[in-house]
């Protein structure tokens, strides 16, 4: 069996002194542990390295759907320089943030199909990570009445979930409800 290339033992220590560095030079009260990861949900994530935060800041790092959280994260696989495919191996967490998102995500997957197989109309998430939207599909891949899509580009890209049999909207076509039309700008009468 061959070793994981994310291991404690072995990327740990990397980790835990990039990681330390960031906080102090943040300024944060937090104090971080990296250790083997305990899968919660194994259908949904199943990392080799979990970093975990605790501290007088954790508010901080969970603010804004756990921006800063995610951002660390990224900082710290860029540093490791892994590639896409690797990024599932290492989780950062705080205050059981992943697992309640993860419960969160599979929840609201399944009242979104819901809501397509009643009213037959297409429903969009808002653009969410790929961790995230890969969630929202896994959540969803025991439904035969409804299938679900990525659209979109970048940091605007999205799930939208269909009713089985209708056709997936065409690239670059608008998602959402229609904008609103104004009449042109000019002198009132």
């Amino acid at each position: 069996m061959e070793p994981k290339k994310f291991s404690v033992t072995s990327t740990g220590p990397k980790i835990q002194a990039f990681v330390e560095r960031m906080i102090a030079s943040a300024g944060f009260e937090l104090q971080c542990k990296v250790g083997e990861a305990a899968t919660l949900h194994p259908d949904f994530e199943n990392p080799d390295i979990v970093v975990t935060f605790r501290g007088y800041d954790v508010d901080l790092l969970l603010a804004n759907k756990a921006e800063l959280l995610l951002a660390m994260e990224q900082l710290t696989m860029e540093m490791l320089h892994m590639s896409a495919e690797e990024h599932s191996r290492i989780q950062f967490d705080a205050n059981d943030y992943r697992a309640l998102r993860i419960e969160e995500l599979r929840l609201s997957a399944l009242t979104a199909a819901e809501k397509v197989k009643k009213s037959r109309v297409p429903f969009e998430f808002s653009p969410m990570t790929s961790r995230e939207r890969r969630i929202i599909h896994l959540a969803l891949r025991g439904e035969a009445d409804v299938r679900s899509e990525s659209a979109g580009f970048g940091s605007h890209r999205q799930v939208i979930i269909y009713p089985a049999d209708m056709p997936s909207r065409p690239p670059g076509a608008p998602t959402g409800p229609p904008r609103p039309t104004f009449p042109p700008r000019g002198r009132r009468r």
